[in-house]
């Protein structure tokens, strides 16, 4: 992808472990809808990106990363892919004479898993970002600027005429400026940062049958039937999906609202993985840590995606 940044292997970099001082993320997307119904017979489409954060070589001049990405897709036997990926490598040559105002060299990542239809995942895809650069609060109140775009991206979706209502997407993104990360979350994708080897997470599935969101739902008026949102939908949270939300504004069972995470990046950080539920459904995130941290022995993001999205179609997902 434009604005790849190849790092040099260190020569004393030992065989399953990354050069040190990088921080390579991976967006692997399905299709929720279908993930019930078809986990084993793998009937929806595979969509892995990858980044690539590498700190300066002068470390001592304080631990600044910088940011390269690659990316696989396999959509196996579905007819379309109803999931879409945004990859920025760099946000002031990305946004040009918008740029203003924002704090610190920094990127933009996302996966937004759709069902019912592409047009909620294709237009979040889209915008969010928009949203987000756009908002009055920006950059000083980076959390609310977030939760705003998200609910404003959702509203979007219920006023317009040329997309479908039943269209929905879950939505995770990580925001990036300098060495603070900001990673928020609607729905059951999930971001997983390699820290030396060790998988650490940054988002909670957002599945009807989690106890909290359970109690959530019932709170608000909602059912859980088998793992069904009022057995229709596998995720509790998502945006789009008007025909089972309310009026704007009001408290729905199925909420756009994300969790947030902000993470203050150390030369300890390896890696981001993001990846949706059929990832996550077949393997742990410590085995995908462990996967990924032994592709990066090659120092190469793209063949490190691709070897998790087959090692993922390997295992039926």
């Amino acid at each position: 992808m434009n604005g790849c940044v190849e790092p040099e292997t260190p020569p004393d970099a030992g065989v399953g472990k990354p050069p040190r001082h990088h921080l390579t993320s991976f967006r692997h997307c399905s299709s929720s809808a279908r993930i019930a119904a078809a986990a084993a017979s793998s009937q929806f489409g595979l969509d892995l990106g990858t980044l690539n954060l590498i700190s300066p070589t002068d470390v001592r001049s304080g631990f600044l990363p910088i940011f390269r990405s690659g990316s696989c897709a396999d959509i196996g036997p579905k007819s379309y892919m109803e999931d879409e990926d945004v990859c920025v490598d760099n946000l002031i040559e990305h946004l040009g004479g918008r740029a203003t105002g924002i704090p610190a060299s920094g990127a933009f990542y996302g996966v937004f898993d759709g069902h019912g239809g592409a047009d909620a995942a294709c237009f979040v895809q889209k915008n969010i970002l928009k949203f987000i650069m756009e908002d009055g609060h920006f950059p000083n109140n980076i959390e609310k600027v977030i939760r705003s775009a998200f609910l404003k991206a959702d509203h979007a979706l219920a006023d317009s005429h040329s997309l479908d209502p039943n269209s929905g997407t879950t939505a995770l993104m990580a925001l990036i400026f300098g060495r603070t990360m900001f990673v928020a979350n609607a729905g059951d994708c999930r971001a997983v940062l390699g820290k030396r080897g060790r998988a650490v997470e940054l988002s909670r599935d957002h599945k009807p049958n989690c106890k909290s969101e359970k109690i959530r739902i019932e709170n608000l008026g909602g059912t859980v039937f088998d793992g069904y949102l009022n057995g229709q939908l596998a995720v509790a949270r998502a945006l789009g999906d008007w025909h089972m939300k309310g009026p704007k504004g009001s408290k729905s069972p199925l909420s756009a609202e994300p969790e947030l995470q902000e993470v203050i990046l150390t030369e300890e950080d390896e890696f981001l993985i993001i990846g949706c539920d059929g990832l996550w459904d077949v393997m742990s995130s410590q085995c995908a840590v462990t996967i990924v941290r032994k592709e990066l022995s090659h120092n190469d993001p793209e063949r490190c995606s691709s070897e998790l999205v087959h090692e993922a179609l390997k295992r039926n997902s």
